[in-house]
């Protein structure tokens, strides 16, 4: 209990630095996507915490794993390098022990990937799509600058301004252009400022009043007449859109209602979550080898090779899950070939730790005749 607790010590420590770096590293890469957005004033800093976050739960399910994978390779290479394996095999635990350690963390960590395999990354996809297309729905005008055009929904909605000092003060010269199903919108503006909320003395983000405007009715179907209106202030919100429901992506459908499906990309999804957890547990494994060391070796001798496998495995993996989805695989073997080809190579590397399935039972059955035992 001793040992174990210990080894589980020195695995998590680096574990819980390793996992925080990589979340913090994908997040700000995440982050980075958005922010020519929020410059803009496409998107809002509360809009953009809530989609690196989203992101962030939807890449745990491989930075979790990849964690574990590595910070057992270096706690290993440290406790070898230190003489600690030594003294531990001086007090009869043997490697295929130090390997019943492992699998009992990793089935707790894989048990953890598996839900959020399972449950939350398609919650995460879900409310990413929802989220993304509100966005697309909202700008903040009173972040808009000027010779910036502002395409809204592919050119659904474009707006630009030819001159304005900053946020606060209006623009001069306002071209806005609004496609409709049966014509096109066009209005020219030589003043447009936000309308102020009288409640809480403060910008609103919807409505704009534009002063002095020039719209223009372009017909897009035969029989239709052209319009020019010529207005004195008239407003408008940016942000209002004929909304859409959103199309169907297996990703961020419920891992029930794929389960049944036949259609390749849902295959295709099934077979990933469900292999993930596999996948953080057979890594466990492996990195148990890949960290044997001798005393006194650098204890990051084997992690360029551990960190080789990993990325050579994962672009297996993720080729397996693109060819089921494009259908140039077939449901079998679908993508589990690629955890089956880490299984072998686990169980060829780690041979020498893996311990007896006999040795799995408690002493009391072990010695039970009939057994097997001796």
């Amino acid at each position: 209990m001793i040992i174990r607790n210990y080894l589980f010590r020195e695995i998590g420590k680096p574990m819980a630095a390793m996992l925080a770096i990589c979340i913090a590293l994908f997040a700000g890469y995440s982050a980075a996507d958005f922010l020519s957005d929020a410059v803009n004033g496409l998107l809002s800093t509360n809009t953009i915490m809530e989609l690196v976050a989203l992101k962030v739960l939807i890449g745990l399910e491989v930075l979790v794993p990849v964690s574990l994978y590595l910070s057992i390779v270096l706690a290993f290479g440290t406790l070898y390098g230190n003489s600690e394996f030594t003294a531990l095999h001086a007090l009869r635990v043997t490697p295929p022990m130090i390997m019943r350690t492992v699998l009992t963390l990793g089935a707790c960590v894989a048990l953890t990937v598996a839900v959020l395999s399972l449950v939350v990354r398609p919650w995460a996809y879900h409310r990413l799509h929802e989220l993304s297309q509100e966005a697309e729905l909202s700008l903040d005008v009173d972040a808009m600058q000027a010779g910036t055009f502002y395409i809204v929904r592919h050119g659904a909605r474009v707006i630009y301004l030819a001159e304005r000092r900053g946020p606060g003060s209006p623009a001069r010269d306002v071209f806005v252009q609004v496609r409709h199903a049966d014509y096109t919108q066009i209005i020219h503006a030589q003043l447009a400022y936000p309308l102020m909320d009288a409640g809480a003395g403060r910008h609103a983000d919807v409505d704009v009043r534009l002063k002095n405007a020039h719209v223009y009715n372009i017909a897009r179907k035969p029989g239709m007449h052209d319009q020019v209106l010529n207005v004195r202030e008239v407003t408008e919100d940016p942000s209002s859109h004929d909304t859409e429901p959103l199309g169907y992506s297996s990703v961020a459908a419920s891992t029930w209602r794929i389960a049944r499906s036949h259609a390749p990309a849902d295959v295709a999804e099934i077979q990933w979550r469900l292999s993930t957890a596999m996948t953080t547990l057979l890594l466990a494994m492996l990195a148990v080898p890949l960290g044997r060391g001798k005393p006194r070796q650098n204890r990051y001798g084997k992690l360029g090779t551990a960190i080789l496998i990993f990325f050579v495995y994962y672009l297996l993996y993720t080729s397996a899950r693109t060819w089921v989805q494009h259908g140039m695989v077939g449901t079998v073997p679908g993508i589990w070939w690629a955890p089956a080809m880490l299984a072998v190579v686990t169980l060829v590397v780690a041979r020498d730790f893996i311990p007896h399935p006999r040795t799995w039972l408690p002493a009391r059955i072990r010695a039970t005749p009939g057994t097997g035992a001796s």
